[in-house]
């Protein structure tokens, strides 16, 4: 049995990184759908947020629709895109994403 102390001493949050957070994506990894309870700071209601995410390295990386939207049309040109980047930039809903093709 694990004592409370030591059991924060150990503990690591998880966290879901960005797809952006990557050099360089492979077009072939598998989305799967992920979801996670949050609450809202202000009302204190928990709702269940819901994302598409790849696995690598058994870390989680959560894919925007935007970036699957913008690989969409670039793989309507380039079928054969093996792999791509993810440019970030802002924060939070003003957040926008740029993928390029590799």
């Amino acid at each position: 049995m694990t004592t409370l102390i030591e059991f924060a001493k150990a503990y690591e949050p998880t966290r879901t990184r960005n797809i952006s957070d990557l050099p360089e994506v492979p077009t072939d990894l598998q989305l799967v759908d992920d979801e996670f309870e949050t609450e809202d700071r202000e009302t204190g209601v928990t709702k269940t947020v819901r994302q598409k995410v790849i696995l690598l390295n058994n870390e989680k990386y959560r894919v925007p629709i935007s970036v699957i939207t913008d690989l969409k049309a670039i793989l309507e040109k380039n079928p054969e895109l093996k792999k791509f980047s993810v440019s970030k930039k802002g924060t939070g809903l003003q957040t926008n994403y740029t993928v390029i093709p590799l």
